[in-house]
């Protein structure tokens, strides 16, 4: 049986500002991909907390057949310290995860969504001029990883 769920938001509304979308697309391996997203990040005020390709735990647990797929957990410390104090119940949703994943052989992804933005609408976080300044400052420093990615020859 199958039981339908109503979603409080409606997915079709949102664009891709209203979530802090970004993708990136890298003609290179994904190891090298890994790395350099990685480089990229840290030169725009993000260390990484955390890092793990779920391809390979999957492929391992499971005997799936997945391609590379990697995610890297980057924070802005400062950042994070300020979210924190607004509200506890942001930290759920750290950190702010850099997707990398093989379309086609050195061909790769780079994918991310705002979690300060993604907080707001789902009301874990308040929809106030304090938030929007920490959704703004993590935008700017998110916009230039994507603009480093983009330019990347």
């Amino acid at each position: 049986m199958v039981i339908a769920m109503a979603l409080k938001i409606d997915p079709s509304i949102l664009d891709s500002d209203d979530i802090g979308e970004k993708t990136a697309r890298l003609e290179m391996g994904h190891k090298e991909a890994i790395e350099y997203v990685r480089k990229v990040c840290e030169k725009n005020g993000f260390g990484i907390l955390v890092e793990f390709s779920p391809s390979e735990v999957l492929n391992k647990k499971v005997g799936a057949d997945k391609d590379p797929y990697y995610v890297l957990g980057a924070c802005n410390a400062k950042v994070a310290d300020n979210a924190l104090d607004m509200t506890m119940k942001i930290g759920c949703l750290f950190p702010c995860n850099m997707v990398i994943w093989e379309e086609e052989p050195g061909v790769q992804t780079v994918y991310h969504i705002s979690i300060m933005k993604a907080a707001r609408l789902l009301g874990i976080a308040p929809d106030n001029g304090d938030w929007q300044a920490i959704i703004d400052e993590t935008g700017k420093n998110v916009a230039a990883v994507f603009e480093e990615l983009k330019s990347h020859k």
